[in-house]
């Protein structure tokens, strides 16, 4: 089983993570934030990893710190249950319609993180949430699970409609990069050998 545990503890935030991403999209999510545990759920449901995650942060300042670090322990635990990405396809990339938005993801396990984001958000706030929290989730994600990650929003004018799109289109490209592909079940998915660097 692919599984990772972590614990990630700092002056800002406690943050412990366990995922499976094995699993059926079993979640159980808990960082004070109510809009972000909503997006996490999403998360786990369409990229079908179990996943369960507490985190305290210093929500009295705001939830930026809760925020991105949730992200930061979310892509090490990836990165570690994915290890030498032995099997795995890969590539990911899925186009979904929520509504009147579409959002369009594409990724690579590639171990070279990047982050392109093209999502303008109409609103400064969804709720008492920040909507430029986002995109410090998907960097913080990116860049510690070694995912090269492209996020373009084609359409939307509600900006919880085109958030969650966001989340269940990342979910679903993750699903199908994670998946072992059965012609290469014992190869690493490079020329190189390698996808640790």
């Amino acid at each position: 089983m692919r599984t990772a545990t972590l614990t990630r503890n700092t002056a800002e935030t406690a943050i412990t993570v366990e995922i499976n991403l094995d699993g059926t999209g079993v979640y159980d999510n808990e960082t004070g934030v109510g809009f972000f545990d909503h997006m996490l759920d999403q998360l786990s449901r369409h990229a079908l990893i179990d996943m369960k995650v507490r985190a305290k942060g210093d929500l009295h300042i705001d939830d930026h710190h809760t925020v991105e670090d949730v992200g930061l322990a979310l892509g090490k635990a990836l990165a570690e249950a994915v290890g030498d990405k032995r099997g795995i396809r890969r590539y990911g990339s899925c186009l979904l319609p929520m509504d009147d938005a579409l959002v369009r993801a594409a990724l690579d396990l590639s171990g070279r993180p990047y982050l392109v984001w093209k999502v303008d958000l109409p609103t400064a706030k969804i709720g008492s949430f920040d909507t430029e929290l986002v995109r410090e989730f998907f960097t913080a994600f990116a860049m510690q699970g070694g995912i090269t990650l492209h996020v373009e929003a084609l359409d939307g004018f509600n900006s919880h409609h085109i958030v969650e799109a966001a989340f269940k289109s990342v979910a679903q490209a993750l699903r199908a990069a994670l998946e072992t592909d059965p012609r290469k079940a014992d190869a690493i998915p490079s020329t190189k050998g390698t996808l640790s660097e």
